[in-house]
């Protein structure tokens, strides 16, 4: 039986065709993050240091309301502890945050998240992702069934929270004087200005 010889992505692969299944399979290299975008690869250098700040700002305040509530919320995943494969886009999506709230049904190796879907996801824009975040995961997140899609944008200082109607999404936007609070999450609440103080290494706000 011959082995099946599994392409390696790396940065020179930047916005070739690709298809989801060999994306799905293929091996990365090493210190970039990677997504496919309506079968294209996307080669991404590692978020920033501010990025990364407003992420584990909101990622610390679900973890605090998850161990306060552990029947609420089953698991907290990173984008490189998760992947949402949209075949009718042929996109593979890495949200910043995502939120499970119940468990995966049946098997639970790689192919879980074939059908493991999280209830909400959290992108944090960064300079050059607005247009994939915006535009691209609207769409692609609402055909997964996405329950609610957070974007948040350290540069408008605003979060646009995307909940799920009947035939779209129903959208509010966030300034800095607004909370972050969701019916998925009952007693959730923790405020803009705490996620965008922290891009600016202000430390926490005020819930």
């Amino acid at each position: 039986m011959i082995a099946r010889v599994r392409e390696k992505i790396g940065p020179l692969r930047q916005g070739r065709k690709m298809s989801l299944r060999a994306f799905e399979h293929a091996q990365v290299e090493p210190g970039y993050s990677y997504e496919l975008a309506r079968g294209y690869v996307v080669v991404s250098e590692v978020p920033n240091y501010d990025h990364a700040c407003v992420a584990v700002a909101l990622r610390n305040a679900l973890i605090q309301h998850q161990l306060a509530h552990p029947t609420q919320v089953h698991m907290i995943l990173e984008s490189m502890n998760c992947k949402l494969l949209v075949p009718q886009w042929e996109s593979e999506r890495h949200p910043d945050l995502a939120v499970y709230l119940h468990p995966p049904e049946g098997k639970k190796d790689r192919t879980l998240w074939r059908n493991w879907i999280p209830e909400l996801v959290v992108e944090v824009v960064s300079a050059n992702s607005a247009d994939r975040d915006y535009v691209e995961k609207r769409d692609e997140y609402w055909s997964l069934g996405i329950r609610e899609y957070w974007i948040v944008d350290p540069n408008l200082k605003q979060v646009l929270t995307l909940r799920r109607g009947r035939v779209r999404w129903k959208e509010t936007a966030l300034g800095e004087g607004g909370f972050c609070e969701s019916k998925l999450l009952p007693g959730f609440r923790f405020s803009c200005a705490a996620i965008f103080g922290a891009g600016r290494g202000e430390g926490e706000a005020d819930r």
